[in-house]
């Protein structure tokens, strides 16, 4: 036993002699240094700098864990990309180069045995940081960085017209039509119809806004009333953020009661309290959500 160990000894000591000369020391790589390589920016290899797949030294290259390959990038020292990559398969060397090559295998998805040999490279700087990483062709590329999917949106579902109607004795003082006319509360509910609409309509195709009037004065003055009021609520609508041309108005004065069995001509309390329902703004919306 003794003459044996005596017979291996030198062979270990050539071994452990040969490793040593294949690793680097380890160190920390510096902030400058890896500023510098990121900086770099070096132009991407032509087509006569790439080495010949047959001067391969280990030619079945390896079938890549891509997660790995995207994690590559500028100022990565030699022990940082070994651990993403492993070991170049060609023989430029490991230390005191300039430019590591390997051949990887990328799954074409066709078949779950089908896949194209693809040539990738990473070049380094004199401190031995990264400068940059290439495929060779833009297919390998590709394959290897897919573009995402961009999902189709759903198309929106469109719902019937949905329609508010709007007390014009709770909007505006009596007889009044313009901003000025209007009341605290009728303000309030505007504008929280404005924010309904917005939340509950992904897409928004029109908004028609119609004044009625009783039947209560002469056509002409009913007929300017209505409109005034439909302006002012649909003014009040843009203002709540909703957009002004989906939103039209439109004046119907007297022509659309809702009752119509109201005794009487004089404007009694008792009339105008009957025909009340007919002083109204309706808001109808068309739109998808």
């Amino acid at each position: 036993m003794k003459t044996k160990m005596l017979l291996w000894t030198p062979v270990l000591a050539g071994l452990t002699a040969m490793l040593a000369g294949c690793a680097a020391p380890g160190r920390a790589i510096d902030k400058e240094a890896e500023a510098r390589a990121i900086a770099a920016r070096p132009a991407e290899p032509t087509a006569q700098e790439w080495p010949d797949p047959a001067s391969a030294k280990w030619k079945e290259g390896a079938f890549p864990n891509l997660e790995n390959v995207r994690k590559m990038a500028p100022g990565m020292g030699k022990d940082q990309v070994r651990e993403l990559l492993g070991w170049p398969h060609f023989s430029e060397g490991l230390w005191g180069v300039r430019e590591w090559n390997y051949l990887f295998h990328l799954r074409t998805g066709k078949t779950p045995s089908d896949y194209v040999t693809c040539q990738y490279m990473v070049r380094y700087d004199g401190a031995e940081l990264a400068t940059g990483a290439w495929w060779k062709t833009a297919d390998c590329a590709a394959l290897a960085n897919p573009p995402a999917v961009t999902p189709i949106p759903a198309a929106p579902t469109l719902m019937p017209p949905q329609k508010v109607s709007l007390s014009a004795d709770g909007l505006f003082r009596f007889d009044g039509a313009g901003p000025a006319d209007l009341l605290p509360e009728g303000r309030e509910r505007i504008s929280q119809l404005a924010a309904d609409i917005r939340a509950n309509f992904k897409v928004l195709h029109y908004i028609t806004v119609t004044g009625h009037t009783d039947r209560l004065g002469t056509d002409t003055y009913n007929q300017a009333l209505s409109q005034a009021r439909a302006d002012t609520v649909r003014d009040l609508l843009v203002q709540g953020g909703i957009d002004r041309a989906k939103v039209r108005a439109v004046g119907m004065g007297k022509r659309q009661p809702v009752v119509s069995d109201c005794a009487g001509s004089r404007a009694t309390p008792e009339l105008v309290k009957c025909l009340q329902p007919n002083r109204r703004v309706e808001v109808e919306v068309q739109g998808g959500n």
